[in-house]
């Protein structure tokens, strides 16, 4: 029951649908990348964990990823706190600033790669796959 209570709350659905429909350019971008399993594991947008909605979320690899705009510069305090939470949870939390995605898209989508843990040996795939 926690979980439900945790993630994906009930009570954050239409702030989350909300999110979903106004994203932003660069969360756009990101998105085209790691929408359909492009990076092998799968990310949801607007992703809610606790009181938190993160930009975008796998549940394989307890990866959550943040996209900050000037707004976040003044609230480093906020954003600190916010990380210490979700990973208290088990949660990587990686931050991109917005120019990052427009500027340097191939290095950001490495360094996702990077933290996507490595399928554990004799999982990941099925009965008969190579």
């Amino acid at each position: 029951m926690w979980r439900e209570i945790l993630f994906n709350s009930s009570k954050m659905k239409t702030r989350r649908l909300y999110l979903r429909k106004k994203l932003t350019k660069w969360e756009s971008i990101l998105w085209e990348e790691l929408r359909n399993n492009k990076l092998g594991v799968k990310f949801k947008r607007q992703y809610s964990v606790g009181p938190y909605i993160l930009d975008f979320y796998s549940t394989e690899a307890s990866l959550g990823i943040e996209l900050d705009g000037q707004q976040h510069k003044s609230n480093t305090e906020y954003d600190i706190f916010r990380s210490k939470y979700l990973k208290s949870l088990g949660i990587n939390i990686l931050r991109f600033w917005n120019n990052q995605i427009e500027n340097d898209l191939e290095k950001v989508i490495l360094i996702i790669k990077g933290n996507i843990p490595s399928p554990v040996a004799g999982e990941g795939n099925k009965k008969g796959e190579v």
